[in-house]
């Protein structure tokens, strides 16, 4: 059924377009019903996941390769399998309504909906190779929809942006997990667990570690790869509320807690990424205050929570990856509603500036409901389930006992509070502005979705029994072991409980001093000059400068140096193969009696490859070239292979009725055109060289026994299963039908070429003739 949900998206997202311009007033209604779907199927699945029963499936993909689609639902695939089909189905529901009217409204469902079925993939694929795939979907799909408003320079930016830096993640993510696969010999997670390897210990631990971090850290906008979160607030508000609150930002967090039992609890593990997690906590609650559009808070916010996510997977306690994720279903509930819920007041307003907005309780008063609980969910206050989260963190690192993380945190949640009071005090409690005068409440889709959410928010709050069975479920499998979890608001008056209080009471504090907050903020990166969004700016800068430098060498327009440099290349490649490949010896060489035609050819073909050296016309050149050829096939007719022989004279001889023909419109050489002798030299040596090389790894090669298990092979079956006689014309036809028929239109390609130069040319003429 996993597989099933996922083509069920595929195919939703194929007709998304037709079923859009059909019915364009409900389609997203009908769209909807298929995440919904996968997402009722799920659900299912909790009692039997919370028992411990993982699901798993198969489906072969390569079978020669060894290469299936192997899929495991556990209790961390299956959280984020839920928050992406549930989630997803109102982020439809919402589409519906946010860009009804919109002429590219079926395409922007056809790009989401493959993107909810990519990050499906991605949470549940069990075979490393189909989630690299997924990876790799996930960011062209987040790049279509980051540059869906493809006439605005700015998201056409923003979503390169995105591409570049988690597609060199991607990268790196391929690298790292191929080198997984060389340590343990296991190609599913599953089985990587299972090997009972300690990777840990393995001498590739510290490049995995690097590649692998450098991934989740590129996907999960850890600093210094923060930047293009931010950035990508410039796409519709739809892709801000599902690509970076609840599913691609995440993608990275997964990796990391999917990979922790294997790579975790290490002091490089520990220290990577409880650094990378705080400063990007810190950064990103202070960005947070900083920003006055609604988007780009709750952007900053995002990476806030995504630094903590990734300190918790770092810190490694049972309390801490029981915080993990809880932290990571509170943040997706409440930050899902939160980016609605500033579409729809966009939507109703027509901005997104703090400082633009003020009195929509009154204008938009059921919005306004909804964003408040998400809001205190946001900001850590009981009786939501964002508090739980937070005193789940608290209690985690304070296990650890590190009290420098613990003070990053407390700070962080209080820039969280503070965030929390500016998203939404200003704009609905404030005085109503002129923005606002003509504010109105959207249709059901823009806030049905936030009203689910923001609910759960207070539901899962009020009884943390109800979604304990799955937090504890995906806990334990970060860990890699079950682990007791409680869920409740009340855990006694404990040391969690009063750092909660004293995050209360500075993110209050921040929020009175705002003014004076900002202005300090502002001082620090004046001082620090930190700004990473214009130094990607100069690194593209100069990886342009850096092409266009090599291209004005590589790209010259001239055929000698192509050739200088290709043939170069062959000979690096072919020496150091002689050199460095144990298996070929070097051979010895005698020349027997019995020999004589075989030397015979063999002076044949050096007059003939001299001849063309040294030719000073073109068609000389040709007609000794063709001596070189016709000695190859005579040669082929005396080894015994009269039908490569005669395919190679019946080669030899079109070659040269078809240079003679086309080079005899071509001007003479001109006078003067011998090269300098140090170009002589350069291009002899390395003809030498390529010659001298090529023979002596085929005499090795020719030194080794022959296996002829291919022969047998071909001999046997050609008959029994193609029904021909003839060997080589089997494997021409049969076997190789398809790189027979690739070969006959490479050359019937080449021949249209000549044929419509040539014509082009007697064309030109005629028209110049025919000139006054």
């Amino acid at each position: 059924m996993i597989l099933t949900s996922i083509i069920a998206i595929i195919l939703a997202a194929a007709v998304a377009p037709t079923l859009n311009r059909i019915f364009p007033a409900i389609s997203h209604w009908f769209l909807a019903m298929v995440p919904l779907g996968a997402f009722c199927w799920f659900l299912t699945q909790v009692p039997g996941i919370a028992a411990g029963q993982p699901v798993m499936e198969y489906t072969p993909w390569a079978p020669s390769l060894g290469v299936g689609l192997s899929f495991r639902l556990d209790g961390l695939s299956l959280l984020f399998a839920l928050l992406i089909s549930g989630i997803g189905t109102f982020i439809i529901l919402y589409t519906g309504g946010y860009l009804r009217g919109h002429p590219r409204e079926g395409r922007f469902y056809l790009f989401m909906m493959g993107f909810m079925a990519a990050m499906l993939g991605l949470v549940t694929a069990d075979d490393i190779v189909s989630l690299f795939v997924f990876w790799e979907l996930t960011s062209v799909t987040s790049f279509l929809l980051i540059g869906f408003n493809h006439e605005d320079a700015r998201s056409r930016r923003s979503a390169i942006q995105a591409l570049l830096v988690t597609g060199g993640g991607g990268m790196a993510l391929l690298a790292g997990l191929v080198l997984m696969g060389q340590a343990t010999g296991e190609w599913t997670l599953s089985g990587i667990a299972a090997s009972g390897t300690d990777l840990r210990t393995h001498a590739l631990y510290p490049a995995m570690l690097v590649l692998l971090l450098l991934a989740s850290f590129t996907k999960s906008a850890q600093v210094p790869f923060h930047f293009w979160l931010p950035n990508a607030m410039d796409a519709p508000t739809p892709v801000s509320a599902y690509l970076h609150s609840a599913t691609m930002v995440k993608a990275g967090v997964y990796l990391l807690a999917r990979l922790n039992p294997e790579m975790g609890g290490t002091e490089a593990w520990y220290w990577s990424l409880t650094i990378a997690g705080g400063i990007t906590a810190l950064w990103g609650g202070g960005m947070a205050l900083r920003s006055t559009d609604l988007k780009k808070i709750l952007a900053y916010t995002t990476l806030m929570a995504l630094g903590v996510l990734v300190l918790l997977i770092g810190t490694g306690t049972d309390g801490a990856v029981g915080a993990f994720a809880a932290f990571l279903l509170a943040h997706s509930l409440y930050k899902g509603a939160l980016f609605m819920g500033a579409g729809a007041v966009d939507h109703g307003t027509g901005t997104r500036e703090v400082g633009e907005l003020g009195g929509l309780r009154h204008k938009m008063p059921v919005t306004g409901l909804f964003i408040a609980l998400a809001v205190l969910s946001m900001a850590g206050l009981p009786p939501f389930f964002g508090f739980i989260g937070k005193e789940l963190i608290y209690e985690g690192v304070l296990e650890r006992g590190n009290w420098l993380v613990l003070a990053v945190l407390v700070l962080a949640n209080a820039t969280m509070l503070g965030a929390a009071g500016l998203v939404f005090l200003k704009p609905f409690t404030g005085a109503p502005t002129k923005a606002t005068g003509h504010a109105h409440e959207g249709g059901p889709e823009l806030w049905l979705g936030p009203a689910f959410l923001a609910s759960l928010s207070l539901l899962f709050g009020l009884w943390g029994g109800l979604p304990q069975g799955l937090v504890a479920a995906a806990a334990s499998a970060v860990r890699g072991d079950a682990i007791p979890l409680g869920l409740s608001l009340w855990h006694g008056l404990t040391p969690a409980l009063g750092l909660s209080a004293v995050t209360i009471a500075i993110g209050v504090g921040l929020f009175h001093k705002l003014p004076q907050v900002k202005a300090a903020l502002e001082r620090l990166q004046a001082r620090t000059h930190i700004d990473h969004d214009r130094a990607w700016d100069r690194i593209l800068s100069a990886i342009d400068r850096l092409a266009t430098w090599q291209t004005g060498i590589l790209q010259a327009g001239l055929l000698n140096r192509y050739l200088v440099m290709a043939f170069t290349g062959i000979l690096v490649l072919l020496g150091a193969t002689l050199i460095f490949r144990d298996a070929l010896a070097w051979p010895g060489l005698s020349v027997a009696g019995s020999d004589a035609v075989g030397i015979a050819l063999a002076v044949s073909m050096l007059i003939g490859s001299i001849g063309a050296v040294r030719a000073v016309s073109r068609m000389e050149a040709i007609l000794s070239l063709s001596v070189t050829g016709v000695s190859i096939a005579l040669f082929f007719l005396v080894s015994g292979a009269p039908d490569v022989g005669i395919t190679q004279l019946m080669v030899e001889t079109l070659t040269a009725i078809i240079l003679v023909l086309v080079l005899a419109r071509l001007p003479l050489l001109p006078k003067g055109r011998d090269r300098p002798p140090p170009a002589r030299l350069l291009h002899g040596g390395i003809a030498i060289g390529i010659g001298g090389v090529t023979s002596a790894i085929l005499l090795a090669v020719l030194d080794q026994p022959l296996a002829l298990d291919l022969s047998r092979f071909f001999g046997d079956v050609s008959y029994v299963e193609a029904h021909g006689r003839n060997v080589v014309n089997v494997i021409l036809v049969d076997f190789r039908g398809f790189d027979t028929l690739g070969e006959i239109t490479v050359v019937a390609t080449a021949g249209l070429g000549v044929l419509a130069l040539l014509k082009a040319r007697v064309s030109g003429r005629k028209d110049k003739d025919e000139q006054p």
